[in-house]
């Protein structure tokens, strides 16, 4: 059976506007997927589609900055800006939704329940972010982001850059597939669809303020806060390969959150859902519906 994708608009924090697919029926419980920095909501589109078949309302978001969505035009894009934007859009739900957040959109999750509450969301899932990260994996995400400013003079070349970041990976044969994920300027090259601020210079560790109540990415103590503050239903995944969640990084974790699952995907790294979608979908709705479905 096709499942029918249909593109949404939400509003953010402060009104900025933001684009998603949707899968499945608005009457199904809702699952609210967030992307990694310098991705774009077609990530999720393997399981979104999958979540739909099983039942589930999917709603898969391009963050601010990212894909289709606005640009901010003061270059806000700090973890409070990102927190900020989930709140709005999990509050614009009949119910909440179950967060699912990798990377980026994981933190963005995280500390979006600590801003709001537990009541925003009826689950959280982290995938392959916690509340510790492996510096070294950190530094070859940002490394590979901005390592192209000039972009690239074919989907080819592309292609190359991503086998050379993951060779775990088989190179794609289909390049076409690549394109939604690109965005080309006026001179025909392309580049990734994300606007360059949003790793320009210390905003991307910072808030605009720099106030001490504002969330960093760098404050391991607030994220070590909300974590422990977790009682919803909670899922942590994590590519067994992953140069970013160490093993002490998830077991930290699974201390915070005692009630927490997990699920470690072999043959994965820090993008999990892209390396084993099969293995990494099934255990989502596993627990969802051990979890979170409706009885």
């Amino acid at each position: 059976m096709t499942i029918e994708k249909n593109k949404r608009q939400f509003q953010g924090h402060e009104g900025i506007e933001l684009v998603a697919d949707a899968w499945g029926s608005p009457d199904d419980p809702a699952v609210l997927l967030l992307h990694g920095g310098g991705q774009t909501r077609h990530a999720w589109g393997g399981t979104a589609e999958a979540l739909a078949s099983a039942g589930w309302y999917a709603v898969s978001l391009d963050l601010r900055g990212h894909g289709e969505s606005a640009w901010c035009p003061n270059g806000h894009y700090t973890h409070t800006n990102f927190a900020s934007d989930t709140v709005a859009v999990a509050r614009s739900f009949d119910r909440p939704p179950v967060l699912v957040g990798a990377s980026l959109g994981g933190i963005s999750s995280l500390l979006a329940l600590a801003l709001a509450g537990d009541a925003i969301a009826s689950a959280l899932v982290l995938v392959d972010i916690a509340t510790r990260m492996e510096r070294t994996g950190v530094n070859r995400i940002v490394d590979f982001m901005l390592g192209k400013p000039e972009g690239y003079a074919s989907l080819d070349e592309v292609a190359d850059a991503i086998a050379e970041y993951n060779p775990h990976r088989p190179r794609p044969k289909d390049l076409k597939g690549l394109e939604k994920n690109l965005r080309r300027s006026d001179d025909g090259r392309y580049h990734w669809h994300w606007d360059p601020a949003f790793l320009a210079g210390p905003k991307r560790f910072s808030s605009p303020k720099s106030s001490e109540t504002e969330h960093k990415v760098s404050d391991t103590g607030l994220l070590d806060r909300a974590a422990q503050s977790l009682t919803l239903p909670t899922l942590l995944v994590r590519g067994r390969m992953s140069d970013l969640l160490s093993e002490e990084g998830a077991k930290i974790f699974l201390e915070q959150v005692p009630h927490a699952k997990f699920a470690d995907v072999s043959g994965a790294g820090h993008m999990v859902a892209g390396d084993r979608n099969d293995i990494f979908t099934r255990a989502v709705i596993d627990f969802l519906e051990q979890e979170v479905r409706p009885r």
